[in-house]
Order: C-alpha cells, then structure tokens, then sequence
C-alpha cells in the first residue's frame, strides 16, 4: 500500500509540475504586459503632469496681461472723464 501511494504521489507530480509550469508561463507574460501597461500609465502621467505645468504657466502670464489691460482701459477711462468734465465747465 505504501508502494502505490508513492507511485500516486510521483504520477501526481509529474502532472502537476508541467501544469503549474503552464501557469508560470502565463503569470509571467501577464506579468510582462501589466509592466508594459504601467509604464505606458506613468508615461502618460508625466506627460499629463508637464502639460498641467505649461497650462499653469500661460494661465498666469494671461492673468498678468489681463490685469494690465483692465489697467489701460481705467486710465483710458479717467482720461476721458477729465477731458469730458472740461469741455462741460468751460462750456459754462
């Protein structure tokens, strides 16, 4: 009895082992492709990342011009307030 149980053993291992060979294989070439897959995903997240940075910089410099034609157009404003007040008291 004990001789056919140590022949069941090694004919279980002897399927076992290539089986577990077959999912070896598998477990790597998904382990290859989810690295590929990461690494696209970390491409792209630095990729994404700079063009958060360019974006932040443009936004700034538009502000900045921005607030320098709201600035032009208030004194273009007090000009012409001054000039209109003027021609109204002189015309008095």
């Amino acid at each position: 009895m004990r001789k056919n149980a140590i022949v069941c053993l090694v004919f279980a291992l002897t399927l076992f082992l290539p089986l577990m060979g077959c999912e070896d294989t598998k477990a790597r070439q998904e382990n290859e492709q989810l690295k590929a897959q990461v690494a696209g995903l970390v491409k792209e997240s630095t990729d994404l990342g700079n063009r958060v940075d360019e974006l932040t910089k443009e936004n700034t410099a538009l502000k900045q011009e921005n607030e320098q034609l709201k600035q032009r157009a208030k004194a273009k404003k007090k000009t012409k307030k001054s000039k209109h007040h003027h021609t109204t008291s002189s015309g008095e």
